[in-house]
């Protein structure tokens, strides 16, 4: 069973449903049923995406926990680059390629 809807859509909104119904293939109808399911599942997804206090707060500490780990010749210099721009140190017991 369905159920009728009626609103009041903005004219250039309408315009590209339109648009959007004739290059598909789809009748007005059914290019609107589409977009709404299309973009609710966009919407849903957003919504899943984002974190809620206490997972922002486990992050922070992680990330926190992370930041605190000395620098050492090994596995804390990866991806780390001096910020003069030269080259990062090379780890003990590895030679520099060239």
């Amino acid at each position: 069973m369905s159920e009728n809807l009626l609103l009041e859509v903005d004219s250039l909104l309408l315009e590209r449903v339109r648009r959007y119904a004739k290059a598909s293939g789809r009748t007005e109808r059914e290019a609107i049923g589409h977009l709404l399911e299309h973009g609710l599942f966009a919407c849903e997804a957003e919504m899943k995406a984002r974190f809620d206090d206490s997972d922002a707060d486990a992050l922070k500490a992680a990330i926190a926990a992370l930041e605190s780990i000395q620098d050492d010749p090994g596995f804390s210099l990866i991806g780390r680059a001096k910020s003069d721009g030269a080259e990062a140190p090379v780890p003990a017991g590895r030679h520099a390629a060239g």
